[in-house]
């Protein structure tokens, strides 16, 4: 298996799951102790508005992992649930959701890898009573403009901790443009996805969260 295409496998899947986890409304029914903490609250409903205001987005992606191995691509999302990483040349490996199951697909080594959505966070998409304060924590920055906001489950440590950044862009749905993420993993493996040329609004067809499975082809004639 190419080295940089088997440092990705469970980062980008760790970092889609958190970053969807939070595309769920928090729920306000919990009282707040301080202002501090109202304002925190504020600025994480900010960025889940921001990520539900989303119909459609792409945006071309670059993944970095911890010793700099780099791979682009481009990211298809379509609310809700639905998102495609398509990696460029050289990397021969998709991830994508249809809504209920996150796909791994390897076409290196014909492997595919499913995980039911209800069993990670991403079940906060199924469940709208779910309290998005069990996994999204927001963190202190130097940057008015910028909301940096911690994701985990504290219940799933094997997915490890996600840090998202928003930026401040009127021309992004509800105010604020998701620019980046950190994922960081149960064995400390860090890997950094940046976003870049966001578009918005774009007509995207459901088939473009279906996959070839390599399993299928790769088989022989009886």
């Amino acid at each position: 298996m190419n080295p940089v295409t088997k440092t990705l496998r469970k980062p980008i899947v760790v970092a889609f799951a958190g970053a969807m986890a939070l595309a769920l409304p928090a729920s306000l029914a919990v009282p707040l102790a301080s202002a501090s903490a109202q304002s925190n609250t504020s600025q994480l409903d900010r960025a889940v508005r921001a990520l539900r205001a989303i119909t459609t987005m792409k945006a071309d992606f670059t993944q970095t992992d911890r010793s700099g191995n780099t791979v682009n691509g481009e990211l298809t999302l379509k609310n809700p649930g639905k998102i495609r990483f398509e990696y460029g040349s050289g990397t021969n490996m998709l991830v994508v959701s249809n809504g209920d199951a996150l796909t791994l697909v390897d076409y290196e080594v014909n492997q595919v890898e499913r995980w039911p959505i209800s069993n990670s966070p991403l079940g906060a998409l199924l469940d709208p009573s779910r309290d998005m304060r069990r996994y999204g924590t927001v963190q202190r920055t130097a940057n008015s403009d910028v909301i940096s906001i911690e994701v985990a489950d504290p219940n799933k440590p094997e997915y490890g901790t996600i840090t998202l950044i928003f930026v401040e862009n009127a021309r992004a749905p509800g105010g604020l443009q998701l620019t980046n993420w950190v994922a960081l993993d149960s064995q400390n493996q860090r890997t950094t996805v940046r976003l870049r040329n966001h578009r918005y609004g774009m007509a995207v067809a459901d088939s473009t969260f279906r996959y070839r499975d390599p399993r299928r082809s790769s088989r022989r004639p009886g």
